[in-house]
């Protein structure tokens, strides 16, 4: 599948867009992720969506994972921190999917995420020729809807949504400072605090009512807390039927005999 992107405000740039499969042969880049905190929040959030049930296995949801095009006959690769798919097709058997190209293997990626760096930068690049830049690629090549970028060190969220003249265009948070995300039907937001030995700030989950998405931890420590109150509630019953008993028998009746 074949499509032409353009635009004359800006650049004038021409894209033909190729959607195809990445050839088995194809090798992929193997660089290492920038630091120890990348693979943390992004594994946090699958978490937190896993537990609560709502990954399907029609959906697409890595991290440090190939987005392919084929722009101007030449392909194009960029593996975001995180990306979310609501529907592609199944892998074939035996299969182990290695990298996604929209319309060839499913729908356009609802939402990609980067978590900002000490590097170039390159999650703000809009440059206009090969190999792209990050935000060029997502904007104007995969047109995916939603654009996270997350500062861990500050906690600076920042979203931006796909316009309809096809530019993103900066969010407001709510009141709560939380970013709705209409294709997940859950908030987006920043929590600080302490996961996997790392303390700082996290990119949490809400869903539509205000209830945070728990991870494992938080949820034993929750079930833990629900036991305890429930032990407590039992052993007040139990010393408030001793203490009626106990009266009872001061007044001269048997308690087993009622």
């Amino acid at each position: 599948m074949t499509q032409t992107l353009s635009k004359q405000a800006e650049t004038k740039t021409h894209y033909t867009v190729t959607w195809e499969k990445l050839p088995d042969d194809f090798k992929l880049p193997d660089d290492p992720v920038e630091n120890i905190d990348q693979p943390l929040l992004a594994a946090a959030l699958r978490e937190a969506l896993d537990l609560a049930g709502f990954i399907l296995a029609s959906m697409l949801i890595a991290s440090n994972f190939g987005l392919c095009a084929k722009v101007n006959d030449k392909t194009v690769v960029k593996a975001p921190d995180w990306v979310y798919v609501p529907s592609v097709l199944p892998a074939g058997p035996g299969e182990v999917r290695r990298s996604y190209t929209r319309n060839a293997e499913g729908e356009v990626p609802a939402v990609v995420m980067e978590f900002l760096s000490e590097t170039d930068g390159s999650e703000y690049s809009n440059k206009p020729t090969y190999p792209y830049g990050k935000w060029r690629f997502y904007e104007r090549i995969l047109q995916v809807p939603i654009y996270v970028i997350f500062e861990p060190k500050s906690g600076v969220l920042e979203v931006y949504r796909l316009s309809t003249s096809g530019e993103y265009e900066l969010q407001e948070p709510d009141a709560n400072q939380r970013f709705w995300i209409e294709s997940m039907g859950l908030f987006l937001g920043v929590w600080e605090g302490e996961k996997s030995q790392r303390t700082g700030y996290w990119l949490r989950w809400w869903d539509e009512n205000g209830n945070l998405l728990l991870w494992g931890a938080e949820r034993v420590a929750q079930e833990r807390q629900r036991a305890e109150e429930e032990r407590q509630h039992a052993e007040e019953e139990r010393q408030r039927a001793a203490r009626l008993m106990a009266y009872l028998r001061s007044q001269g009746i048997d308690p087993d005999g009622i």
